[in-house]
């Protein structure tokens, strides 16, 4: 595979408590002159992706 890029699995907690281990990748969101930093979660049998509305708030302000 060309340009392979590996990520490494962020550990965690997950809302039970329980640890867990997710591929997490480093994003820079930008609209209208406005960026917003955030971890997206690397799935890659995902149809839809999904943006926190905090962070759209903090993207459209």
């Amino acid at each position: 595979m060309r340009n392979a890029q590996k990520f490494n699995f962020t550990e965690g907690f997950d809302t039970f408590g329980v640890p867990d281990a997710l591929p997490q990748l480093p994003l820079s969101l930008t609209y209208r002159g406005s960026s917003v930093e955030v971890l997206a979660l690397l799935d890659t049998g995902a149809s839809v992706n999904v943006l926190p509305y905090e962070k759209w708030l903090e993207l459209t302000a």
